[in-house]
C-alpha cells in the first residue's frame, strides 16, 4: 500500500478513534450505548472529507463519492438519531441484551466494542479511498453505474424505512411484526437495500486503480448483517418480544432478498 493511501487511511482511524472515544463517553452519560448505531453512521461523512481532502484525485470524481456518501450516511443516521430520541431513555434491546450478558464489565467491554467499530468503518470506506485518489479526468461507464445503483438502494432503504414508520405509528399494530409493502417480502428490506448502497460503492471503485480490492467492504457488510450485528441479533430481539408472531413471520418471509411468500405450512 503506498503512501498516497496509508496517510489519508491513516488520518481517518484516528479521528474514527477519538470520535468514538467521545460517543462513548456520551453513551455512559446518556446511559444508553445505542447511540453507536448514530454515531457510526454519521462517521463516514467526515471519513469521505478526510480523504477528498488529503488526496491529489480528480475534484469531479471526489466530489460524486461525497455526494453519495453524505446522502447515505446523512439519511441513515438521521433515521437512527429520530428512533434512540424516539425511545429514550429506553435502551436499543441488543444493547440491553449486552448489559445483561456482560454484567460487571460492560463499560470495559462496550469501550472496546465502540473502538471495534471505528476499526470495521475505517476498514469499510476504502472504496471511498481509492475513488478519491483517483487523478483520471473522466468518469468512467462502470462509476456512473455504481453510483446509480447507490442511488436507487438508497431509495429502496428510504421506502422500507417509511414503510414500517408507518405501521408502528398505529396503536393497534403494537406487539404486532409489519408484514406490509417491503416487509411483507422480506423480513429485513432494510438490511438487503444497505447492503446494495456498498456494492454500488465497490462498483464505483472499480473505475479506479485496485478497486476490485475494496470488494472486502461489500462482503464484510454482508458477512456482518447475515452472521453478526444485524439479522441474528435483530431476530432475537423480535423473538424476545413478539414470539409466535414473529415466528410465523419467519416461516413465510425471505430473510434477505425480497421474494414471494411461503404458503403458511
Amino acid at each position: 500500500m503506498t503512501i498516497e493511501l496509508v496517510w489519508p487511511l491513516g488520518a481517518a482511524l484516528a479521528a474514527v478513534s477519538l470520535m468514538m472515544l467521545l460517543v462513548f463517553v456520551l453513551a455512559r452519560r446518556l446511559r444508553n450505548f445505542g447511540v453507536v448505531d448514530v454515531a457510526w453512521s454519521w462517521a463516514f461523512i467526515p471519513v469521505a472529507g478526510i480523504y477528498a481532502w488529503l488526496s491529489q484525485g480528480e475534484p469531479s470524481r471526489q466530489a460524486l463519492v461525497l455526494t453519495l456518501v453524505c446522502g447515505w450516511s446523512g439519511r441513515l443516521g438521521w433515521h437512527l438519531c429520530r428512533r434512540v430520541a424516539r425511545e429514550h431513555p429506553k435502551e436499543d434491546g441488543r444493547y440491553a441484551q449486552l448489559r445483561v450478558e456482560w454484567g460487571d464489565v460492560t463499560h470495559a467491554k462496550m469501550f472496546w466494542f465502540y473502538q471495534l467499530q471505528g476499526i470495521v468503518l475505517t476498514a469499510l470506506s476504502l472504496p471511498f479511498l481509492l475513488i478519491a485518489v483517483n487523478p483520471a479526468p473522466t468518469l468512467a461507464l462502470v462509476e456512473w453505474m455504481g453510483a446509480a445503483l447507490v442511488l436507487a438502494a438508497l431509495t429502496g432503504e428510504a421506502v422500507a424505512d417509511w414503510q414500517l414508520h408507518r405501521f408502528k405509528a398505529d396503536p393497534a399494530n403494537r406487539g404486532r411484526t409489519c408484514r406490509r409493502g417491503l416487509w411483507g417480502r422480506s423480513r429485513h428490506p432494510n438490511y438487503f437495500f444497505e447492503w446494495l448502497v456498498w456494492v454500488g460503492f465497490f462498483i464505483t471503485a472499480l473505475g479506479s486503480p485496485g478497486g476490485v480490492f475494496s470488494v472486502g467492504s461489500p462482503a464484510l457488510i454482508l458477512y456482518f448483517l447475515l452472521t453478526k450485528t444485524g439479522i441474528p441479533a435483530t431476530e432475537e430481539q423480535a423473538l424476545r418480544t413478539r414470539g409466535d408472531d414473529y415466528r410465523d413471520y419467519q416461516k413465510t418471509t425471505s430473510a434477505f432478498v425480497p421474494w414471494f411468500r411461503k404458503a403458511q405450512p
